[in-house]
């Protein structure tokens, strides 16, 4: 994997690795073996986990640009190409949270989660991309999270922007797939600085973030296979989730509201659902 010769290992960037799922995330990818960026805004934290992973043997290096943009972006794999000489595994993680009910989002709140999460997952891999094509292999794991797969009050903007990365993981498994790319998305349950507030302590003691990272270190193996698909991780469980569909109605000509009204119920009725496929690709 490793297209530089005086290095003998798997090579990982990690945004929001300075803390919670991305640290533990960061921490155990070096324990396996990767040499790791650690990207994130606060370089104290950033300089912390660096010589934190040094100091037990590994190889880490850190960056502080934007994810948000393409200049920072191409920073941040910039940066792994000079130190590492290659990228294997993309970890989008750096999220940021701007809650609140949708009858108050103002567009400055909506725009900065959608500039981190779906932004910046989209502008990271983007600069990686062209490496993971041209050496034939690639893992891309993108954090999305339970507020997009099954929507959370007062996360609007957050529960978008995380659908919408799985959206992307959805294409990124198809274009990659000849390449030996693939593309995955964990939703994390884990206690962090972005949760500390929306969740009881009882329930936050529970979800240590420790239990997010063995499946991401998985998802960027050499040995995982697994493209385009979702699990949800934290707590102890790792569960695969997915889209569903019923065979449907189908109407030889346009149907009338009423004929819709009519068959409504079959046309609802998942009793029998199959695991989804799209019908136009």
């Amino acid at each position: 994997m490793n297209t530089n010769p005086e290095l003998q290992a798997p090579i990982a960037l990690v945004t929001g690795g300075t803390s919670g799922i991305g640290r533990e995330a960061a921490r155990k990818l070096a324990a396996d073996g990767f040499f790791v960026l650690v990207h994130g805004r606060d370089a104290a934290r950033g300089a912390a986990v660096v010589e934190e992973i040094r100091g037990n043997g590994g190889r880490a290096v850190a960056n502080y640009s934007s994810v948000a943009t393409r200049e920072g972006a191409e920073a941040i794999v910039a940066t792994a190409i000079e130190h590492f000489g290659a990228v294997h595994g993309v970890v989008n993680n750096a999220g940021i949270l701007r809650d609140g009910a949708f009858h108050k989002m103002t567009d400055e709140n909506w725009d900065a989660v959608i500039k981190v999460h779906l932004y910046g997952g989209y502008q990271v891999t983007r600069a990686a991309w062209p490496y993971l094509r041209e050496q034939k292999f690639g893992r891309v794991v993108m954090a999305t999270s339970t507020s997009g797969i099954y929507g959370n009050f007062g996360q609007a903007n957050y529960g978008a922007a995380k659908l919408g990365l799985v959206g992307l993981v959805n294409t990124l498994a198809i274009e990659g797939a000849k390449y030996q790319i693939t593309a995955n998305a964990v939703a994390p349950m884990a206690a962090t600085r972005m949760t500390a507030d929306i969740a009881p302590q009882e329930v936050l003691d529970k979800l240590d973030p420790d239990h997010v990272a063995p499946a991401v270190g998985y998802l960027l193996s050499e040995e995982n296979q697994e493209s385009g698909s979702v699990f949800v991780v934290g707590g102890g469980l790792v569960q695969r989730v997915a889209q569903f569909q019923n065979d449907g109605v189908t109407f030889g000509e346009p149907p009338s509201l009423e004929e819709i009204t009519m068959r409504w119920a079959e046309i609802s009725d998942m009793s029998n659902a199959k695991l989804g496929t799209n019908p136009v690709g």
